[in-house]
């Protein structure tokens, strides 16, 4: 983080619920960054430090691929060096995103998810955590939404560094971050969020309770979970418990049904429980590019039946739920 950036996040800090947390938060980050435990972490930061300096003249984080700069506020020489410089951050997952004219197209088209979520919420004027954010496409999406301060954690250094590299151009009112930190990381008595994101999450968790059971502790009373997850079809209180893998996904540990998801969250206390939509994923909006040429989707699905992965189980379901902890 800059040093431009850590000030306005502690000064985001300052009067709200939050404060208290600064100095442990402070310490923490520069605890991270002092030993990041990472073979890349210096070539990474190197790709930082060298990126270009260019002043965008426009900033609309409401498009699809949120938007910095226009592909005139450079020379083409510029925007070439740039493209390579962000190339060397992948892969590139979330997004899309629009950089001085450059179209990072990532692994997810973000977007669709977002948009099954954004008319369902309002985050206007809130304090909200991203668990499990990424490099922050979401984070920049709720910022749109008129977040007070949105703060993503996410223990990957690469997709700290997307962000650190879209940060770097994001210079009008930045009230979105993107820290160093698994869940476990925060401090053990922080509480106060209006809103809390899980979405990608739970699934790649060993206690499917306890992670919930957080996400309520994190909360301030009257707060909403926004739970995005993988699930599968059925009437009944189901799990799957994927062998080994799950579409070619090692940690994958467990996939309820709605009804068992519904109970769990009862069981932590949520209320007012709500699924806003049930989407199977398809290799359209999940696949690969030039900015992420790994194994996709549709690797993970069977050739001769994509409806079931290859390991023989039902093709990805996800479900976005919504859930309230009680005043």
């Amino acid at each position: 983080m800059r040093p431009a950036d850590r000030s306005q996040f502690s000064e985001l800090l300052k009067n709200t619920r939050l404060e208290a947390f600064q100095a442990e938060w402070l310490v923490q980050l520069d605890q991270k960054y002092a030993n990041p435990k990472h073979g890349d972490f210096n070539d990474w930061q190197k790709t930082i430090d060298l990126l270009p300096d260019i002043t965008p003249s426009l900033i609309d984080l409401t498009q699809h691929a949120p938007v910095i700069g226009s592909s005139d506020d450079c020379s083409q020489e510029t925007r070439k060096d740039l493209e390579e410089k962000l190339k060397t951050l992948s892969p590139w997952r979330k997004g899309p995103f629009d950089l001085f004219g450059i179209h990072i197209n990532s692994e997810w088209r973000s977007n669709r998810k977002w948009s099954r979520i954004a008319g369902h919420i309002k985050l206007k004027d809130k304090l909200v955590l991203d668990i499990g954010c990424g490099n922050g496409y979401y984070a920049l999406r709720m910022q749109a939404m008129g977040a007070k301060l949105v703060v993503g954690v996410d223990p990957s250094w690469l997709f700290v560094f997307q962000f650190l590299a879209l940060q770097k151009y994001l210079t009008r009112s930045q009230c979105a971050f993107v820290l160093p930190f698994a869940l476990e990381d925060l401090p053990a008595s922080l509480t106060g969020f209006d809103s809390i994101f899980s979405m990608g999450v739970l699934y790649h968790r060993q206690e499917s309770h306890a992670h919930l059971s957080q996400a309520y502790k994190l909360l301030e009373s009257g707060g909403q979970l926004i739970l995005e997850t993988l699930i599968i079809e059925g009437d009944e209180a189901n799990v799957l418990i994927p062998n080994e893998r799950y579409a070619n996904m090692r940690n994958v540990w467990m996939l309820p049904s709605y009804v068992l998801l519904q109970r769990w969250l009862q069981e932590v206390g949520y209320i007012n429980i709500r699924l806003i939509d049930k989407t199977k994923t398809t290799v359209d909006e999940q696949r690969q590019t030039e900015w992420m040429t790994g194994y996709s989707l549709v690797n993970a699905l069977d050739p001769d039946d994509p409806s079931l992965t290859i390991e023989g189980y039902p093709a990805p379901l996800r479900a976005i739920v919504l859930a309230d902890k009680p005043t």
